[in-house]
């Protein structure tokens, strides 16, 4: 359930922020137009919005600010830490993509960025299934995480990156459970979702999944 991931984002929380501005030179094409990305996400969204995968509260703030209304899920104990020293008011609960506290509101649209891939293809098959039963029709999920078109795509991508001599990155990308566009299509089609893909740069992709029919 990414949980297997706590410690590593426990020691990142003090450091992550300098690694999504482009401080961290392995990662900066990951985190290429991350304020836009960000932007993209919530500009997708209304009302209530369910956030999964807080961290420092980077994606919160524009929610916020776009006047949403945000229950934050984080199962990181030191990001949960950063994000409430800036927004003390926040619904922030521990929790992860499968396991979660139940929200007291009908919630319009689930979000996150840079955190779908901590689950295996397995696992966010139940988290979409999930999704389908707590949004009404017309709910949205609005993703962005790196992702490949294809097996291909994704075999072009590590040899780029072997050949940068980013072997930080590399190891993370063969380890981590980034899965391909296509797997995500048929997932999100499955389970009752119509879903269109943007790529937002080298990395990342938008997925925009619209709720069409109760499951």
């Amino acid at each position: 359930m990414g949980r297997e991931f706590i410690s590593l984002f426990d020691e990142w929380a003090e450091s992550y922020d300098q690694s999504v501005t482009g401080q961290d030179k392995e990662y900066k094409e990951v985190f290429d137009q991350y304020e836009e990305i960000l932007e993209a996400v919530a500009s997708r969204t209304t009302g209530t919005v369910l956030e999964f995968g807080v961290g420092t509260g980077n994606l919160t703030e524009k929610l916020l600010n776009a006047g949403r209304t945000v229950y934050g899920i984080e199962p990181s104990k030191g990001m949960r830490e950063k994000t409430k020293e800036r927004f003390n008011e926040l619904q922030l609960f521990d929790g992860d993509f499968l396991s979660f506290p139940k929200v007291p509101e009908e919630i319009d649209a689930i979000v996150s960025t840079y955190a779908f891939h901590h689950l295996t293809d397995e696992e966010k098959d139940s988290a979409i299934q999930l999704y389908s039963q707590i949004l009404k029709e017309n709910g949205k999920i609005v993703f962005a995480d790196t992702a490949f078109i294809n097996d291909a795509d994704r075999q072009e991508r590590h040899r780029i990156v072997k050949e940068q001599g980013f072997l930080n990155l590399l190891q993370d990308l063969q380890t981590e459970y980034y899965t391909t566009l296509e797997v995500l299509n048929e997932l999100f089609q499955k389970h009752g979702f119509e879903v269109s893909f943007e790529k937002l740069n080298s990395y990342v992709w938008l997925m925009e999944a619209v709720k069409t029919k109760k499951q």
